[in-house]
């Protein structure tokens, strides 16, 4: 793979396992300097930076809540240690349904049921710890006069389907957030777009039992995409990585 991403600084939230962590991988192997975030499972983190040890770039881990201010305020301290700057923000970071139902794949269950400190956490993760992290970062970029922010997101069948409150509907107004977002960035250097896998993913956020027919997709089908967006000049993308064939937007 040629060293595309040579000498950029990339954060990558929610980066020790599923998409996050491969993300990472796949732009530490294409020369990037990469901070992930852990919340939780340190072992994981150390896996993702020992994984990268052979890889041209690197992989540096930092225990970090996209939802506490000086967690971000830390990890933001050490991408700027690396060159200075911050080239690549990837808000992957995100609390899934297992959280409010862990069998929510078999046997939805609807809103009344669920418990309101586990909902309140999903939306916290999904969409003010996207908020934070961007608040965090796009002034750096915007001082260099460029950037790139990659939101993650979900089929828009997930965001509305029975059964997946809060989940889906947090990324839904993910979607709207980085639409207004984009907006304001523009003409100013810092790109802003949207990545989603195409389908259930093998992230760890997916029960153990899930329905029949359904096969998870392997996080790595978002890498290729994922190098494109975090070159790219332009906003307004949003690639579902299962259909996305390398020119242009879907």
């Amino acid at each position: 793979m040629p060293l595309e991403l040579h000498e950029r600084v990339a954060i990558v939230t929610g980066g020790g396992r599923g998409i996050g962590r491969a993300i990472a991988l796949g732009y530490a192997d294409a020369g990037a300097d990469v901070l992930i975030s852990v919340a939780r499972n340190p072992e994981e983190a150390a896996d993702v930076v020992a994984a990268a040890e052979a890889l041209p770039g690197t992989v540096q881990a930092v225990q970090a809540d996209v939802t506490v201010q000086a967690d971000i305020d830390r990890l933001v301290s050490r991408a700027l240690d690396v060159r200075g700057r911050i080239d690549v923000l990837v808000n992957n970071a995100a609390r899934g349904m297992r959280f409010v139902n862990d069998r929510f794949m078999t046997d939805p269950r609807p809103f009344w049921e669920a418990d309101p400190v586990a909902w309140r956490m999903v939306i916290e993760t999904n969409i003010v710890g996207v908020f934070l992290m961007s608040r965090a970062v796009v002034p750096h970029m915007l001082a260099a006069g460029r950037g790139s922010i990659i939101n993650v997101t979900v089929n828009e069948a997930t965001m509305t389907r029975r059964g997946f409150s809060p989940y889906g509907p947090s990324k839904a107004a993910l979607e709207a957030m980085t639409r207004v977002w984009e907006a304001e960035l523009e003409n100013t250097g810092v790109a802003l777009n949207l990545l989603a896998p195409g389908g259930a993913t093998a992230t760890g956020m997916v029960p153990d039992q899930v329905p029949e027919g359904v096969e998870l997709l392997d996080p790595e089908i978002v890498v290729p995409a994922a190098l494109h967006l975090a070159v790219t000049q332009t906003s307004g993308e949003r690639i579902l990585a299962t259909e996305w064939t390398g020119h242009g937007p879907r």
